[in-house]
């Protein structure tokens, strides 16, 4: 969330912000319970001061002068109690308020509405070119006995899928890869919970808003699924107090993550492109509170993803996130598009995004700089593999008109040094 002293310094920043990302909030109805709030904090605390000297003043008082005392520490008690419901009324609403205004896109944000807009900033690697007809992911799995989407179906609903022999290991092999790239990055290896509580949730700016997007347990836990690693592992250092000489944390985490994609009926319905449950790998850094440093993070966890994409040799282009389709947390977000010949287009893999102290003040994440103040951290994330994602290109881009899969040289050792993959289907 936002601090509410810069949202009253700059409401009007603030509303455009909102529109730039095609997010409805209230901005005024904050600002009049913060005004509220501020208005009757004073006058509580000075009927708390009075109504404890009439108390001191009660038990040193004239048996004659008691009396009117105690009725004037009554009526403090009955003003006290009805100005403190005024004020946790002004503190409920702007706390709801407060959750539902956006961070400020930075000023490189492009306009726009949706995905559509976003803006391309380069293109890496060349397209494939084929002498045969393009097969889709589907195709060359089927074909090949790897996938088999009428069996997830049959074991949870649609959207779900079975991978098999060779296809099960290339999703182990790019797992694999991508996590042994981000600690020899000097990132620190986690294994944290998928199941998380409502606050970290919140904490991470995901709700209110996306709740329909997350599945949830019964009432008994009222714990829920996580869309992405980002939530625990953001939400690792909540509620502390770091040391700037312990900044910045570089953690990586490979999970499987569960999203409902509530909304896509009948969206990207063929193959494994959306799905229910896949597994990641997910970067993420905590900093100081120095925009220069976040640049310089956003940066380089980009170029990290990158590096993956171009070890498995795979085109692909980095596109600035239209303000449309930027989350309510982010104050810029790059994605990785990587070609899939299936669908003769790229489709996003990667999400780079940076949120400067955002959830950081949602989540209590802190840290006491060199002259003892403490401030709000930094936050950062990105995907390093997508399983399903990555699949779809490694089968599109390298399929071999034999219905076998080649295998990036990257991916060789994590495969026993196998360079084709599937059977000749000639």
């Amino acid at each position: 969330m936002l601090d509410p002293k810069f949202i009253r310094e700059n409401a009007e920043l603030v509303k455009a912000g909102a529109t730039k990302k095609h997010i409805e909030c209230d901005v005024d109805a904050f600002l009049a319970f913060d005004a509220e709030r501020r208005r009757l904090t004073p006058r509580i605390d000075e009927l708390r001061a009075a109504q404890k000297a009439a108390g001191k003043a009660i038990a040193s008082a004239a048996p004659e002068e008691r009396a009117a005392l105690v009725a004037e520490q009554k009526a403090h008690k009955e003003a006290l109690k009805a100005l403190e419901q005024e004020l946790a009324t002004a503190e409920e609403g702007m706390d709801r308020e407060l959750l539902r205004i956006p961070n400020v896109p930075a000023a490189e944000v492009p306009d726009g509405k949706s995905d559509e807009e976003n803006v391309e900033v380069r293109r890496v690697g060349e397209l494939p070119e084929f002498g045969h007809d393009v097969r889709d992911h589907i195709d060359i799995a089927t074909a090949q006995g790897w996938l088999d989407v009428e069996a997830g179906a049959k074991l949870a609903g649609s959207r779900n899928y079975v991978l098999k022999g060779d296809l099960a290991l290339l999703e182990e092999a790019v797992l694999q890869f991508a996590l042994r790239h981000m600690v020899q990055k000097g990132f620190t290896q986690l294994s944290v919970p998928m199941l998380v509580r409502e606050e970290v949730m919140v904490g991470t700016g995901y709700f209110p808003g996306g709740e329909e997007q997350t599945y949830r347990t019964d009432e008994r836990d009222n714990l829920y699924l996580a869309g992405t690693s980002e939530v625990p592992v953001t939400g690792l250092h909540s509620g502390e107090i770091l040391r700037e000489a312990d900044l910045p944390k570089l953690y990586v985490a490979r999970t499987t993550c569960y999203r409902r994609e509530a909304g896509t009926y009948g969206k990207d319905t063929r193959g494994i492109y959306r799905v229910h449950q896949f597994q990641k790998v997910e970067q993420v850094v905590l900093d100081i509170a120095d925009e220069q440093r976040s640049l310089e993070h956003h940066r380089a966890i980009l170029q990290n993803s990158e590096e993956v994409c171009q070890a498995l040799e795979l085109p692909y282009r980095v596109v600035n996130v239209c303000g449309g389709d930027l989350g309510g947390p982010h104050v810029q977000k790059f994605d990785i598009e990587t070609w899939m010949p299936g669908r003769n287009g790229f489709g996003e893999t990667h999400s780079a995004s940076r949120f400067h102290d955002y959830q950081a003040r949602r989540l209590g994440l802190r840290y006491r700089d060199g002259d003892g103040k403490v401030r709000f951290c930094h936050t950062l994330n990105n995907t390093v593999a997508a399983s399903t994602r990555m699949l779809i290109a490694l089968l599109e881009n390298h399929q071999l008109e034999d219905g076998r899969v080649a295998v990036p040289e990257a991916l060789r050792g994590f495969l026993d040094g196998r360079a084709v993959l599937g059977e000749s289907l000639r």
